[in-house]
């Protein structure tokens, strides 16, 4: 077994939804569905004038209980994995730390928790909230499933032994508990909603206003609700405003996972391969929000774009998503492996690919604290290494891989005072016919060449003469 490989007591599911990270269709039902207005399905319907953002609880919305799944646990024994991450090579981080390590920026990590006894996170992690179990205290520190944990730590792991280091490893972390594999509802009389395990749309958004009320200027959210396009429904509504919020009103750039391609019921089950990008086969939520959240795509160490990141044109920009080395959420070490019920995984998905985004967006945070949310997003959509077509952008990787040298470095016209965006000009391409000819002064001017030339041949003859008669050669 390869140094740092976790194991867990995890039942079947489990492993799923850690790869995935995505919220069981079950858990994430709008509370009330409407029919959609005449629009793309690729597109949410606006959000009425006026709107506003769900109101916190702070609590869980109903009384969750925990399963027969074990918690995970760790056997790496504090092994060091003795090489960097593709990821964090390709990406350049250490050159990035020059310029900024996300000091004094404050993450949100939405997710199962983040346990903060590893010591790659120093003091940084503060208890934020809960919406699965406040029985015990806990508040957002308490992390059952590891994936919460192993997000923040490729986000925002400092570097101790070893060469493996998070994206910024200065950064704050804010730990909100969300969802929950090892938790699940029965139901009672005043809610006949079952529920496999923990997490709703409705409580997502809570936890957006949450974080973006507790001053946090990234959130990041490694969870997706996919499936068909359906209704656009009450919580869906909800979850808009929140983010909406947390972008217009309290400066927050929200980052969140593209979604994973997935046959178990936890992902998307239908790849958006279609050539319509306004008949979409699956959407994924939040990524679909596509003008107020980075949503971000997984890229392979090939540099192709991953077989399971999910396609949409609400994909902002990619970032590594497989694998992926983390701290271990339940040691004092690394790992790069879970067990699951198909066995040793690597690590992977676009919910690791997210936080390499997320912490990124930190280091611009830092470097240029004048940026409001939205510039910070275009920076990183303007400095992605672009695909090659002509529009700069696709439905599979967005605006390209994100780029943070040039994201900390570069100069950016649109970001100085004054600047306005160029307007584009309507160019005349039609062919038209030349007019007709105008002979009058053609004639007259061709008279003009006519009589000049008469005249130089008259004296060139009366010359010619001259000269005869006084005996000189013509």
């Amino acid at each position: 077994m390869r140094p740092g490989i976790r194991r867990t007591t995890a039942a079947a599911t489990a492993g799923l939804l850690l790869l995935t990270g995505s919220l069981p269709q079950a858990s994430a039902q709008p509370s009330s569905s409407t029919p959609a207005a005449a629009r793309p399905n690729s597109v949410p319907p606006d959000l009425p004038p006026g709107t506003q953002p769900p109101k916190d609880e702070g609590k869980p919305d109903v009384k969750y209980e925990r399963t027969t799944k074990g918690c995970v646990e760790s056997d790496t024994k504090s092994e060091l994995i003795e090489y960097k991450p593709w990821g964090q090579v390709y990406l350049n981080l250490e050159q990035a730390h020059r310029f900024a390590t996300g000091k004094n920026v404050k993450i949100a990590i939405i997710d199962t928790g983040v346990d903060p006894r590893n010591p790659r996170f120093g003091n940084r992690v503060v208890a934020g909230g809960e919406y699965v179990d406040n029985s015990g205290g806990k508040n957002g520190t308490d992390d059952c499933d590891g994936h919460g944990t192993e997000v923040a730590g490729v986000a925002a792991a400092a570097k101790t032994e070893g060469d493996f280091v998070g994206a910024a490893p200065e950064a704050t972390i804010l730990a909100i508990r969300q969802t929950s594999d090892r938790y699940e509802f029965k139901g009672d009389a005043a809610n006949p909603d079952k529920r496999s395990s923990a997490g709703k749309v409705g409580t997502l958004a809570q936890a957006i206003v949450r974080a973006a009320d507790q001053k946090a200027k990234v959130i990041n959210i490694s969870l997706t609700n996919c499936g068909p396009p359906k209704g656009f429904g009450a919580d869906d509504q909800k979850l808009q405003a929140a983010i909406k919020y947390a972008v217009d009103v309290q400066d927050a750039v929200i980052v969140t996972a593209a979604g994973n391609l997935s046959d178990q019921g936890t992902g998307c089950a239908n790849q958006n391969n279609n050539l319509d990008p306004n008949n979409v086969n699956s959407v994924s939520s939040p990524a679909w929000f596509a003008n107020d959240v980075l949503s971000v795509g997984s890229i392979a160490r090939s540099g192709a774009v991953s077989s399971f990141s999910v396609w949409g044109p609400w994909v902002s920009i990619a970032a590594p998503g497989e694998e992926i080395i983390s701290v271990d959420p339940k040691g004092t070490g690394l790992t790069n492996a879970n067990v699951t019920a198909q066995g040793v995984q690597d690590i992977k998905g676009t919910s690791f690919a997210s936080p390499y985004v997320a912490g990124i967006t930190a280091l611009v945070r830092e470097r240029f604290p004048d940026l409001k949310a939205r510039q910070v997003m275009d920076r990183l959509k303007a400095t992605a290494l672009h695909p090659g077509n002509v529009s700069g952008k696709d439905n599979k990787i967005g605006y390209g891989m994100i780029n943070p040298i040039a994201a900390l470095t570069a100069v950016l016209p649109a970001e100085a005072k004054g600047f306005t965006k160029p307007q584009p000009k309507e160019m005349n391409t039609a062919v038209t016919p030349p007019p007709g000819l105008d002979w009058p002064p053609i004639i007259v001017a061709l008279g003009g060449i006519g009589v000049g030339g008469a005249l130089l041949m008259l004296t060139l003859i009366i010359r010619n003469s001259l000269n005869r008669r006084r005996g000189k050669p013509a």
